[in-house]
């Protein structure tokens, strides 16, 4: 695995918001944050996405690694500021699930490897339940289980601790802290 995808040491719980666009990630990433305390670590590629709109181009594969890159460097760089537990909005695994889906099959074995290598204690996997909200770069509306289904995929492919998210923001909210107090408590 190569050194600039690979996470940092931390004695963190990290816990993962994971799923199709306009699932309530952020939303909940933000809302754990602040019930605990903590910090989150925001979703780079929107960022970059964003940078890229204003130059009036869009996100090809050749995105995929520098968005990788800034996503995993954002992690590392919260993760020493966080204490106990660090939300984070995304993470490489979503990063390669994305691109497979966007660029045809797009593999990377560096970005694989780290994505499978890198640790998180819990992925949350948001459903397609929330109402889709268009915004800059949102773009699948009509392809919300096949993205979903993507991402579940993922999780049981690479055999990740996950639990689903279905309901309303507070059912899903109520149900991650169930599930994070869990965590601190087993880590106390």
């Amino acid at each position: 695995m190569e050194a600039y995808l690979k996470q940092k040491p931390s004695k963190n719980i990290k816990v993962v918001l994971f799923g199709p666009e306009s699932t309530g990630k952020t939303v909940l990433a933000r809302q754990l944050a602040s019930h605990y305390k903590t910090v989150f670590v925001p979703e780079y590629s929107r960022t970059y996405a964003l940078e890229k709109l204003k130059k009036n181009e869009t996100l090809t594969e050749a995105d995929v690694m520098p968005i990788a890159k800034g996503q995993i460097f954002l992690e590392n760089e919260l993760s020493q500021t966080a204490e106990k537990l660090l939300i984070c909005d995304t993470n490489l695994l979503e990063t390669k699930v994305y691109a497979e889906v966007y660029y045809n099959g797009f593999n990377n074995e560096i970005l694989k490897a780290s994505a499978i290598k890198n640790h998180y204690n819990l992925y949350f996997l948001t459903y397609i339940d929330i109402p889709w909200e268009a915004d800059e770069v949102r773009d699948k509306p009509n392809e919300r289980e096949t993205m979903f289904q993507a991402f579940e995929k993922a999780l049981i492919d690479y055999n990740k601790p996950y639990v689903l998210l279905k309901g309303t923001y507070k059912e899903r909210f109520d149900l991650a802290v169930k599930h994070i107090d869990k965590l601190i408590l087993k880590h106390s």
